[in-house]
C-alpha cells in the first residue's frame, strides 16, 4: 500500500486549497513545494488578487465564481481570519472592447446586477477614475479582492490540522506511474508513492507535463504600489478594484490596502516570457515606466513617488483558459494549471475540485472549457 493517497506537488494558489480540501476528507495528503511556503517566486504574492463575478474573460467561468466566493466565506470562517474584502468592481473601456462587452455578457447570461456609466459619472462616484472620453465602465457590487498570501497560509495550516504532511524546499524531479495503478514521485529529498498526483506546480508546470511544455508560457510581471497625491480617493470605500482597456493595454488596480500605496499592474506587461527559473525577479526602470505610462491615462492622481516594486509570474495558455484534467493514458495524475493570470480568485473552488477528481475521479463543476484535448489539433 501507498504510503499516501494523493500527493500535491505545488503549495501555492491551487494546491494549498487541495491540499487541505484532501486532508479535511480524511485522505493521506503530502504536499511537496520546491521553495518557501508561502514564497514570492510564483504568481500568488503581493498581498492580494481581485475577484469578480462579472466575468469578461467567459460567462462559463460565473458558476464557478459563485462556489468559490462561497467556499472563500467557509475558508476564512474555519480559519477565523478576514480573507475576502468586497469593495464593488468596474470594468472600463471601449463599450465594444473585450472588458466591457464581455462583462455586460456574462452579467446578462447569469442575471447578475450591474449598472453601466459613463466616464464623468465614473468620476463622480469615484473620483480617482479619470477614463479617455468615449469610455464607460460597468459596475458590479460583488467584487473585491482574497488576501492571497493568507489565502495560501490558511489552507496550509488547516491542511496540517487535518493531518496532512508539507513539505517545503523540495522540488519534484520526476514521476512515473507504478503496476498497482498508483504514482512514483521522486523529489531533491526522497521517492513516495501515492494513489493519485496533483500536479499544480504554476510557472514550472511543463517541467512536469510534456504535453504543456510548449502550451504553458511563463511570462514575467511586475506590480507597483505608488503615493496617490489624495489617498483618500484610493481608500476602500472610495475606490473600487478595477480592470480597465486602455490605449497601452489593460490594467488592473486595486484600493490602498495592507501596505502603504495605490496598486496597479498591466496584463503582458513588457511582453517578457521564458522558462521561470530563468525570467528576472528584479524590477527595472522599464518596469516602472510601464506602470506610470498607464496611471497617466487612467489615474492621473495616483502616479506620486513608487513605493513598492514587485515581480509574479503569470503562465498563459494559448487560450488563456485553464488547463484542469487528468493526464491522458494516465487517470492517476491531475494536472491544475496555468491560469494565465486570472486564476487566484478560483483557488477555493479549484481545491474542491482537485479533491473531488482525486478521491472520487470526477466532479460535479463544469470542466468543459479546461480540457487538455482543445489543444490537440
Amino acid at each position: 500500500m501507498p504510503s499516501h493517497d494523493v500527493i500535491v506537488a505545488g503549495i501555492g494558489a491551487m494546491g494549498s486549497a487541495a491540499a487541505w480540501h484532501l486532508a479535511r476528507r480524511g485522505q493521506r495528503v503530502l504536499g511537496l513545494e520546491r521553495f518557501d511556503i508561502p514564497h514570492a517566486m510564483g504568481s500568488s504574492h503581493g498581498i492580494n488578487r481581485i475577484i469578480r463575478l462579472a466575468y469578461f474573460e467567459h460567462p462559463l467561468y460565473v458558476p464557478l465564481l459563485r462556489r468559490a466566493y462561497a467556499l472563500w466565506r467557509e475558508t476564512e470562517q474555519a480559519f477565523g481570519e478576514q480573507l475576502l474584502h468586497i469593495t464593488g468592481g468596474i470594468d472600463a473601456g471601449p463599450e465594444d472592447g473585450r472588458v466591457v462587452a464581455g462583462s455586460l455578457r456574462a452579467c446578462r447570461e447569469h442575471d447578475l446586477p450591474h449598472e453601466l456609466i459613463d466616464a464623468k459619472e465614473l468620476a463622480r462616484r469615484h473620483p480617482a477614475y479619470r477614463l479617455p472620453a468615449g469610455h464607460v465602465a460597468n459596475w458590479q457590487a460583488d467584487a473585491g479582492f482574497v488576501m492571497s498570501e493568507r489565502a495560501i497560509v490558511a489552507h496550509v495550516a488547516m491542511a496540517m490540522a487535518a493531518g496532512a504532511e508539507i513539505r517545503g524546499r523540495e522540488a519534484i524531479t520526476g514521476w512515473q506511474p507504478t503496476p498497482g495503478g498508483g504514482v512514483r514521485v521522486t523529489t531533491t529529498r526522497g521517492t513516495y508513492e501515492a494513489g493519485r498526483l496533483i500536479l499544480s506546480t504554476g510557472a514550472w508546470i511543463g517541467d512536469h507535463v510534456p504535453a504543456l511544455a510548449r502550451l504553458a508560457v511563463p511570462e514575467r510581471q511586475v506590480l507597483g504600489w505608488f503615493q496617490p497625491k489624495n489617498p483618500a480617493h484610493f481608500a476602500p470605500d472610495l475606490f473600487p478594484v478595477s480592470i480597465a482597456e486602455t490605449a497601452r493595454g489593460t490594467c488592473y488596480q486595486f484600493p490602498i490596502f495592507g501596505v502603504p500605496g495605490f496598486k496597479i499592474g498591466l496584463y503582458n506587461h513588457l511582453k517578457q516570457s521564458g522558462h521561470a527559473d530563468t525570467l528576472s525577479r528584479e524590477p527595472t526602470p522599464e518596469d516602472e515606466a510601464a506602470l506610470r505610462a498607464v496611471m497617466r491615462e487612467v489615474f492621473p492622481d495616483a502616479g506620486g513617488p513608487t513605493l513598492a516594486l514587485r515581480t509574479c509570474m503569470f503562465t498563459n495558455t494559448p487560450d488563456e483558459h485553464f488547463v484542469v484534467d487528468t493526464l491522458p493514458g494516465h487517470p492517476q495524475v491531475i494536472v491544475a494549471s496555468p491560469c494565465s493570470g486570472h486564476g487566484f480568485k478560483f483557488a477555493s473552488v479549484m481545491g474542491e475540485i482537485l479533491a473531488d477528481l482525486a478521491a472520487n475521479g470526477s466532479t460535479r463543476h463544469d470542466l468543459s472549457l479546461f480540457r487538455l484535448a482543445r489543444f490537440a489539433s
